[in-house]
C-alpha cells in the first residue's frame, strides 16, 4: 500500500476525519451565520433571468421528483440539479459570503451541495455542519494555495469552488481518507471558470458556481463508486498548480490544519456589488460623513486600490447590466454616495440614473501600494476627494463592514436575509421568521429536512 504524504492528501485526510466534536462552538455558531446569509442570497436569486435558465436545464435534464430541494421553484428533485441552481441561484444577488486571503466565495458552492445531499441521505444538524465546515476549510485553503496570479485570470470561486464542495459532500457521505483524495481528484481535473465574462456582461458567473458545486458533488460520488483520480491534483507537475497559477504555495493548503479555523475568517457582504468595491465604498462613506458631504459635493474621487480589484473592476466602464453595474466602482461609489448604501434595490432603480452615472464617470482606481502590499489578507479602503470648494479630502477604512473584526450582527444578518428573500419574493416575513429559528437550531436536528412548503 502506498502511504501519500502529499499535501492534497493531508488536506483529502483532513475533511475525511473531521469530527463534529473537533470544531469549536464560535466557528458552529459563525456557521449557522454562513448559512442564514447565503440561504438568503440563494432566495435573491429567484427570478433571475441566468438562474431562471439553469433551472429550465435542471427541469429537462433532472427528475421531477426526489428529496433534495430547489428553494427558487419550491420543487425537489435529485440533489445534483438541486445543487446546481441553488449554487446559481446564491451567486447573483451579489450579497454571498467571501473570504478575503483566498478571495473565495465559499457559501455558494458549498451549502448547496451539501444541503443538497443532507436531505437526500437524512443527514443531522450536526452531520451537515461539520460537512459544511470540512468543505469551507478545504476551498479557502486550496484558493489560498492558489495564490493572486490564479485571480487575475480565474475565477477561484468556480475552481477551488469544485473542490470545497467535494469535500463537504465527501465528509456526508463518511468517504475515507484515500476516496476521498480520489474526490479531489476528479474534482481538481473539472475545475474551471475564467474572469472573461465580465468585459461583455455574459452569464457565466452563475454557471460558474453552478458546475463548481454540481461537478463537485459528482466527484465524491463517484470517488465512492470507485472511480479514482489524481493523487497530486494541485501541488502535481501537472496539476491545478501548474496550469492555472505561477505562485502557488503548496504549504498553505494545510496550514494549521485542525487549529486555524479559515471559517471562521469569512466576511459577510454588506453592500450588493463586488468585494473589491467595498473597501473604497466604505473609505467614501467615511469621508463624506466626517466632513457632512453630499454627492453634489464632489468633484473627483480617487479610489486607492490593490492589484486583484483593478484586474477585475477595471474590465467594467460602462455597465450595460445591473449585475455588470456591480463590478463598475464608479457605480458603486456613486450610489455610496446618493443613498449612503449600495444595496439590491439601489442597483436596481438607479445604476443608470444621469446623477450616478455622472459621478460614475469622474471615480477612478489608482494602484496603492500599501493596499496592495496587504491584499489579499487585509482589504484596506483609501479614497481622495476634490471638492467643489477646491479642498481635497482623504480618508480610509482597515476592516470594511462585514469583515470578522467589524462583522454583522445576528440581528444584522436577519434584516439582510428579509431584505433579500423579499427582493427576489422568495419566501414571505412568517416563513423567514420560521426559517431563521430553524437556522439557530440546526445543530439539533434530528434530520435535515424541507425548509419552505411546495
Amino acid at each position: 500500500m502506498i502511504l501519500d504524504t502529499n499535501p492534497s492528501a493531508a488536506l483529502a485526510a483532513f475533511a475525511a476525519g473531521l469530527p463534529f466534536d473537533m470544531i469549536p462552538a464560535p466557528v458552529l455558531r459563525r456557521t449557522e451565520d454562513l448559512f442564514l446569509d447565503w440561504y438568503g442570497s440563494a432566495l435573491a436569486g429567484k427570478g433571475a433571468r441566468p438562474v431562471e435558465a439553469i433551472e429550465a436545464y435542471a427541469r429537462e435534464m433532472g427528475p421531477a421528483s426526489g428529496r433534495a430541494e430547489v428553494l427558487i421553484s419550491r420543487r425537489t428533485t435529485s440533489p445534483h440539479f438541486a445543487a446546481m441552481v441553488n449554487a446559481a441561484a446564491s451567486h447573483f444577488a451579489e450579497q454571498d459570503d467571501v473570504h478575503n486571503g483566498s478571495v473565495f466565495h465559499p457559501g455558494a458552492v458549498v451549502f448547496p451541495a451539501a444541503l443538497a445531499i443532507a436531505q437526500d441521505i437524512g443527514a443531522s444538524g450536526r452531520e451537515f455542519l461539520t460537512a459544511v465546515v470540512a468543505g469551507y476549510e478545504v476551498g479557502i485553503r486550496v484558493g489560498e494555495f492558489l495564490g493572486r496570479s490564479h485571480y487575475r485570470i480565474f475565477h477561484t470561486t468556480a475552481t477551488a469552488g469544485t473542490l470545497a464542495a467535494a469535500a463537504a459532500v465527501g465528509r456526508l457521505l463518511k468517504l475515507d481518507a484515500p476516496t476521498m483524495l480520489h474526490a479531489f481528484g476528479s474534482a481538481g481535473t473539472q475545475a474551471a471558470g475564467l474572469w472573461e465574462f465580465l468585459r461583455d456582461a455574459a452569464d457565466s458567473k452563475q454557471l460558474h458556481t453552478a458546475h463548481a458545486a454540481s461537478s463537485g458533488l459528482a466527484s465524491a460520488y463517484l470517488a465512492r463508486a470507485g472511480l479514482t483520480g489524481a493523487r497530486q491534483i494541485l501541488e502535481g507537475p501537472q496539476g491545478l498548480a501548474a496550469g492555472m497559477s505561477s505562485d502557488a504555495d503548496p504549504a498553505r493548503l494545510t496550514d494549521r490544519l485542525g487549529q486555524r479555523w479559515a471559517t471562521a475568517e469569512t466576511s459577510f457582504k454588506y453592500h450588493a456589488s463586488c468585494r473589491h468595491t467595498h473597501p473604497s465604498a466604505d473609505a467614501l462613506l467615511a469621508l463624506m460623513q466626517t466632513h457632512r458631504l453630499v454627492a453634489d459635493d464632489l468633484v473627483q474621487v480617487t479610489t486607492h486600490v490593490h492589484q486583484g480589484a483593478i484586474d477585475v473592476l477595471g474590465r467594467v466602464t460602462v455597465p450595460s447590466t445591473v449585475h455588470q453595474a456591480k463590478f463598475s466602482m464608479g457605480t458603486v461609489l456613486a450610489l455610496v454616495a446618493e443613498y449612503g448604501y449600495a444595496g439590491l434595490d439601489e442597483f436596481e432603480q438607479h445604476y443608470l440614473a444621469p446623477r450616478v452615472a455622472a459621478l460614475r464617470d469622474r471615480v477612478t482606481m489608482q494602484l496603492d501600494e500599501e493596499v496592495d502590499g496587504a491584499y489579499p489578507q487585509r482589504w484596506i479602503g483609501k479614497v481622495t476627494a476634490t471638492t467643489r470648494d477646491g479642498k481635497t479630502l482623504s480618508a480610509r477604512v482597515d476592516e470594511p463592514k462585514g469583515d470578522p473584526d467589524n462583522t454583522l450582527t445576528r440581528a444584522e444578518l436577519e434584516d439582510k436575509a428579509r431584505r433579500l428573500a423579499a427582493y427576489g419574493r422568495g419566501a414571505t416575513p412568517a416563513e423567514m421568521a420560521d426559517l431563521m429559528a430553524r437556522v439557530w437550531s440546526v445543530a439539533e436536528a434530528p434530520r435535515v429536512e424541507r425548509w419552505l412548503a411546495a
